[in-house]
């Protein structure tokens, strides 16, 4: 049941925050920073990216139940939110909308890259957010659940602060074939995610 729930909550996480697919607007982002600036600022954004959603994480069912919204009928509208993002990313639509709202988010804050645009609302964005929330509310106040999502929020973290770090070999390893092949098929694989999520709190609601 652990090694189930930290898989489903790997992929999902893995596939939303999408850290390959990212690369290219990162490296637009911090255009004319030096390699280790560059760096610099990759790491810190990762780090705070995980600190947001360990604390969705921990704090958003608490919050769910102060607002009185049920976990079924969050699972329901954030699996029709997670599908929305699915469907950007089936379409090609997302990548440029993300890298186009990065490059005004510079002119605005260029001493903050790190916090905005790069760990809000990329990294840890809206779909980042709502996955956490369903997967949170999915442990069912299990602890060793609750840890497993921790690390792998962690996890998720550093591995976009590592593709980061050499986006710019990533970037050029896939070309633009690559990434736009790469982006499609994980778009598939999480509209159904999505579609499971709207399933599990269809059956939860009404069940």
């Amino acid at each position: 049941m652990l090694l189930d729930y930290a898989l489903t909550t790997f992929v999902t996480l893995a596939v939303v925050v999408d850290p390959i697919g990212l690369a290219p607007a990162f490296l637009s982002i911090t255009q004319g920073l030096s390699k280790a600036a560059r760096r610099d600022t990759g790491w810190r954004a990762a780090t705070i990216a995980a600190a947001v959603l360990i604390a969705t994480a921990l704090g958003g069912t608490w919050l769910l139940a102060r607002l009185g919204i049920g976990l079924p009928a969050f699972r329901i509208s954030g699996g029709i939110l997670l599908f929305a993002v699915a469907f950007e990313m089936v379409l090609g639509v997302r990548p440029a909308r993300e890298a186009k709202q990065a490059e005004q988010a510079v002119e605005e804050h260029a001493r903050n890259i790190a916090a905005f645009p790069l760990a809000i609302p990329m990294i840890a964005g809206p779909g980042a957010i709502t996955a956490t929330l369903l997967l949170a509310g999915r442990t069912a106040g299990d602890p060793l659940q609750l840890i497993a999502l921790i690390v792998i929020i962690v996890a998720v973290a550093i591995i976009s602060g590592a593709t980061f770090a050499v986006a710019g070999r990533v970037a050029g390893a896939l070309g633009n074939t690559g990434n736009v092949v790469l982006s499609r098929l994980l778009g598939v694989v999480l509209a159904a995610l999505a579609v499971q999520f709207v399933i599990d709190g269809c059956r939860e609601a009404f069940g």
